[in-house]
């Protein structure tokens, strides 16, 4: 394994993912529950889109990309109906959990993180890119390695920016806002679906 390839591969993956929907996502999922078992369903999927880019190399970039943004515009829309049914169950008198505290069980959490990752993060950029790269190297573990390294970072950052997001903003508002942002995310995931 060159050590110098999984530096590179961290190196474009990391900055190619801050800005990307699977951040915001972590960031909505780490405000909302305890970050430990999110973070372990978001670096489980995050491992499984790795594994997938690894193993199929550049054959991931022929997927159909309108299928591809058609189903990730809707799981966006259903996520950002979920949030706003839980934030008006709040405004209902439902006492505000504090950071960290969740009825919901730990493995209940990391399952619902790791299928919301797993979605979001099909046919993606980084994705594409890792599969690419794997061709290009042709050093499978240092690529897998580089790009998973990459992933989780990004993924941490976020769970993490959501626990100090949740200390400014009350959980109804930062749910709000985390459902308009996805609504507008399933909005342009559909209309390129629509145009190809």
């Amino acid at each position: 394994m060159s050590l110098a390839v999984a530096g590179l591969v961290f190196a474009i993956i990391f900055p190619a993912e801050l800005p990307d929907k699977t951040a915001l996502a972590s960031l909505m999922l780490g405000s909302r529950y305890d970050p430990r078992p999110v973070f372990v369903g978001v670096a489980g999927a995050f491992l499984v889109h790795v594994c997938l880019a690894i193993a199929a190399g550049s054959l991931i970039a022929l997927l159909p990309h309108r299928i591809v943004e058609g189903v990730v515009g809707a799981m966006f829309l259903i996520g950002a109906v979920l949030l706003l049914r839980g934030a008006r169950g709040e405004d209902a008198g439902e006492e505000e959990p504090t950071p960290g505290s969740s009825s919901v069980a730990g493995w209940r959490v990391a399952a619902t993180s790791f299928g919301i990752i797993l979605v979001a993060e099909f046919g993606d950029l980084t994705q594409i890119v890792t599969a690419n790269l794997a061709a290009h190297y042709r050093d499978p573990l240092a690529v897998g390695v580089g790009a998973t390294l990459a992933l989780w970072a990004v993924g941490g950052l976020a769970i993490l920016g959501g626990r100090k997001v949740q200390r400014i903003l009350s959980l109804t508002w930062l749910t709000r806002i985390a459902a308009v942002v996805m609504i507008v995310l399933a909005g342009f995931s559909l209309v390129s679906a629509v145009s190809g």
